[in-house]
């Protein structure tokens, strides 16, 4: 796609993830009192500050529904690695939704889960979701090469996202191998996209993400194909941005 058609993002650069984390809430807080009804939501250390200026605000989602990006395969959703606990921690037990739907990572059956999935998103449309950024480019689980057409699916994990996640993990080989994810195509769907990403190992993938070409090698490079994008950057992540 030629330069001249992309759409452009409105990047944000602030001074570290604390500022990061206010300014997500602030897109958060204008999609709310602008109507939204359904948030479509990540895990990870990237959106942790934005969710705690949530809870600390009286925003109420009691009757809004929630759509979790991905989960691991194989993880009960008590364990305290699983998207389902981190959710639960981070966000859920302060600000309850009516709704929320995480991927179930003991349906066995992927060709049912990803079916119920897309099936979740086709009912509740999502009005603002959320992203990080993976040092490869992915956002959720869609790891370099999936095709952006793509729904739900399972997703077999990269060397470089699982040695990401070790740090989470007593050892690197509990690590879970597979997830299922929102697809590429589910994500653009969404009305709004906030993406967060902070630190200098992430910088590489921003310029990719925000200046190069839009290819399956940077999975968040479709991104410049929607029209509502918000990038939210500390210094380090953006320093290799053209000025």
């Amino acid at each position: 796609m030629s330069e001249s058609t992309k759409a452009k993002m409105n990047v944000i650069v602030v001074k570290d993830r604390l500022e990061g984390g206010q300014q997500g809430y602030q897109v958060f807080k204008e999609a709310y009192e602008n109507g939204a009804k359904v948030y479509g939501l990540a895990t990870g250390s990237t959106p942790v500050t934005t969710y705690d200026a949530i809870i600390k605000s009286d925003l109420d989602f009691s009757q809004m529904t929630s759509i979790n990006l991905d989960e691991y395969v194989g993880l009960e959703p008590t364990h305290p690695q699983s998207y389902h606990y981190f959710m639960q921690t981070h966000l859920f037990d302060q600000k309850p939704f009516a709704q929320s739907y995480v991927p179930n990572g003991m349906n066995a059956d992927a060709a049912d889960e990803m079916a119920r999935y897309d099936q979740i998103i086709a009912d509740n449309p999502i009005d603002l979701q959320i992203l990080g950024l993976g040092q490869n480019g992915h956002i959720g689980f869609n790891e370099p090469g999936t095709d952006p057409a793509m729904g739900t699916h399972k997703v077999t994990l990269t060397e470089s996202t699982i040695k990401a996640n070790a740090r989470f993990f007593e050892h690197e080989t509990d690590v879970p191998r597979y997830a299922y994810s929102m697809g590429i195509a589910s994500i653009m769907k969404s009305h709004q996209i906030l993406l967060e990403a902070y630190g200098e190992e992430k910088a590489a993938a921003v310029k990719a993400m925000i200046e190069g070409p839009v290819t399956t090698d940077v999975p968040a490079s479709f991104l410049q194909n929607h029209n509502h994008v918000t990038v939210i950057l500390d210094e380090a992540s953006a320093s290799l941005l053209t000025k």
